[in-house]
């Protein structure tokens, strides 16, 4: 059975000398990084971590946290991947609901991290990716622990590859759940994302996206299962990525679209992206001039957009995302997809299935082999999400007579006005078409008779424009 759990190991003895992680600091082929995956697990080991105990990463992007992520499913631990951004408090939680025997910590985490576990009646051990100052008892050096793998057999015959992963949400319903994902459901879900993006062995891709996110993890994934090469720039500013760009001979990018208009608006970045042929993104819309500029600019082979959560992975892939970006395109490769009637008090079944054309929320077949397992012990807002065998995303969207999928927004920013429900991504579109209009957002405010009122917050292009003209530019797109 595909486990991610073996696969870079794998990966070693496929191409040993194959370049898998580049940083500003090293080179390492996957013969030595296999190495110092093995000299990290040994070291949990070490630490009396058993098959089925949680390791934390509390990082950013880097090689640390991938490696100690490997090292940790390599043990039979799952690997808890928390948000970097996260405060004492975020992380406490964490801690504490998961019973993390170890944490990873950077340069970035490492003042919240420490203030975090030392509020635990257990405090955790602690890896340093960083200098940590004074060697103090249960903090270790990450370095030492990776630097001591020379020597080590390729597969310690105390250790039992299993384990598992868990991720958090975002927290837009209230705290971040973690979502625990199996080994097999990632290698799944990573064969479509590599499907879908049309990557190949020995692919050379910028890994910016932190590991936490579920494009930073699976593009990592991605590349081991294809012994490409992770090069991993210090910063994501613009000359830096362009510099990357240019000495690596990236073959394919896989950002958000803020970092794709970051590159495009630069003057040297025609000449720096001659060997990319490949580009993919998600996390957030593209708009259609941002599009047109990344097809000029990159001239792409291939260019594409996927809608997906951490939950299910890669829910649909638009493969025409150059010329169509405000599509989702169709199903992806393990996915069902079905439109429920939308409940903003979460009420729908899958039994309100609507017809081909109608509006409401996407739900995905959670039988899909990439599907999530659950919520990490919350079984409430497991049964909350899946019901009847669908997982309900959240999200409203609608298939167009060609079969492609549209977002519209998300179930609880429906506007219901009157009775009628407005989605406030189609009147965002049909601002945003207006010359004089820069940016938008779309709410509903209360009123007293139709219950909401649509409401939209402009930023203009230019002075003058007035909130008349902007209405009568809506009702004329609406007729």
């Amino acid at each position: 059975m595909l486990n991610m759990a073996s696969a870079l190991e794998q990966a070693a003895e496929r191409f040993p000398e194959a370049d898998a992680v580049i940083t500003p600091a090293f080179r390492l082929t996957y013969r030595e990084w296999n190495s110092r995956v093995q000299a990290v697990a040994c070291m949990l080991r070490r630490l009396q971590v058993q098959a089925g105990d949680y390791v934390a990463i509390c990082s950013g992007s880097g090689e640390a946290p991938l490696t100690m992520y490997f090292a940790a499913l390599r043990a039979g631990a799952v690997a808890v991947l928390l948000n970097a951004r996260w405060k004492e408090e975020g992380i406490r939680a964490a801690l504490q609901e998961t019973g993390a025997r170890v944490v990873l910590f950077d340069a970035a985490t490492q003042a919240e991290v420490r203030r975090a576990a030392a509020m635990l009646k257990e405090p955790p051990v602690l890896v340093a990716a960083c200098d940590a100052g004074e060697k103090e008892k249960n903090v270790y050096s990450y370095a030492e622990w990776a630097d001591g793998g020379k020597g080590l057999s390729p597969n310690g015959p105390d250790l039992a590859p299993g384990g598992g992963t868990i991720l958090y949400t975002s927290g837009t319903t209230g705290r971040p759940k973690g979502v625990c994902r199996s080994p097999a459901a990632d290698c799944t879900g990573t064969l479509g994302i590599i499907l879908a993006h049309g990557w190949e062995c020995f692919e050379r891709v910028l890994a910016v996206m932190p590991l936490y996110h579920t494009m930073g993890l699976h593009t990592a994934l991605s590349m081991v299962l294809l012994n490409g090469t992770l090069v991993m720039p210090e910063t994501t500013d613009a000359g830096t990525l362009v510099r990357c760009l240019q000495e690596e001979k990236i073959t394919a990018l896989y950002l958000v679209p803020t970092l794709y208009h970051d590159l495009v608006n630069r003057p040297d970045i025609r000449e720096a992206a001659s060997a990319v042929r490949k580009l993919a993104y998600a996390g957030a819309p593209m708009s259609p001039p941002l599009a047109k500029q990344c097809l000029e600019v990159f001239q792409p082979a291939i260019f594409v957009n996927h809608y997906g959560c951490t939950e299910m992975l890669c829910l649909s892939v638009n493969r025409n995302a150059g010329e169509n970006p405000l599509s989702a395109g169709r199903p992806g490769l393990f996915s069902t997809i079905r439109f429920a009637v939308p409940a903003r008090d979460g009420g729908s079944r899958p039994s309100d299935a609507l017809k081909p054309g109608e509006a409401g929320e996407i739900i995905a077949c959670a039988a899909s082999p990439q599907a999530f397992s659950s919520y990490f012990r919350q079984p409430e807002a497991t049964a909350a999400a899946v019901r009847g065998g669908w997982y309900f995303t959240g999200d409203l969207g609608c298939r167009d007579e060609a079969g492609d999928l549209y977002l519209l927004g998300r179930v609880d920013d429906m506007i219901i006005s009157g009775g009628e429900n407005i989605y406030p991504n189609e009147v965002e579109a049909i601002l945003a078409e207006h010359p004089a209009v820069r940016d938008v957002a779309v709410v509903g405010g209360p009123d007293a008779r139709l219950g909401e009122i649509v409401t939209a917050f402009i930023v203009p292009d230019t002075a003058g424009v007035t909130a008349a003209e902007l209405e009568e530019h809506c009702l004329k797109s609406a007729r």
